[in-house]
């Protein structure tokens, strides 16, 4: 699950700087997604959030609801931007490099940060240790729009290159499960019910 929404999304690449929190929007949605989850037939039995605030007060209301302790992993970091952290969309979209980010970024890396391809490892090896400590169970992650993304893509099989063309909308929900062989992907950016989420 993505964040909620921030005063910066969609404006700023914030990236990994501290200090940005959720909107009073941002606030409501994480409530909404809070019932959402706690709709699913197959209740969660653990819960990890990205160590920004940003995703941990996403978090706090689904620890509530779910009667689950969110615990931080670094592994669900947003990714590092390096020197662009913190540099406004409009800006970074006039650079010559902007066209490498959106149409061949497994050639990109951002200046003094990480590359697509790190982090997609990243997060997708992080999701696989979650998943060896919880088997056979539902859990929740909570991280950003780039390593959800680049998760949901890579079990779906799309190329690195490629993964710029799904959206991932604050906090929305996308459901994989991790199996011994093939993921297999349930939902992808989903801000409806979750009533009806059952693997087949």
């Amino acid at each position: 699950m993505r964040h909620g929404v921030t005063s910066t999304t969609g404006k700023v690449l914030p990236g990994r700087a501290p200090g940005l929190h959720l909107s009073p929007t941002g606030q409501r949605q994480a409530q909404v997604a809070a019932q959402r989850l706690d709709e699913l037939v197959v209740r969660p039995s653990a819960l990890y959030a990205s160590p920004l605030e940003r995703t941990r007060e996403t978090a706090a209301p689904i620890a509530r609801a779910l009667r689950l302790r969110a615990k931080v992993d670094k592994g669900l970091l947003e990714c590092d931007f390096g020197e662009w952290t913190g540099a406004r969309l409009s800006s970074l979209r006039k650079k010559p490099e902007w066209r490498a980010v959106q149409n061949s970024p497994s050639t990109f890396r951002f200046p003094a940060g990480e590359s697509f391809t790190e982090m997609q490892l990243r997060m997708w090896t992080t999701l696989e240790r979650l998943s060896r400590a919880h088997p056979g169970e539902t859990i929740v992650v909570v991280s950003h729009a780039d390593p959800i993304k680049a998760a949901v893509t890579y079990a779906q099989g799309v190329p690195l290159d490629l993964f710029q063309r799904t959206v991932i909308s604050t906090c929305s929900i996308s459901a994989v499960v991790l199996t011994n062989s093939t993921p297999v992907v349930l939902s992808v950016n989903n801000t409806g019910t979750l009533k009806e989420l059952i693997p087949s």
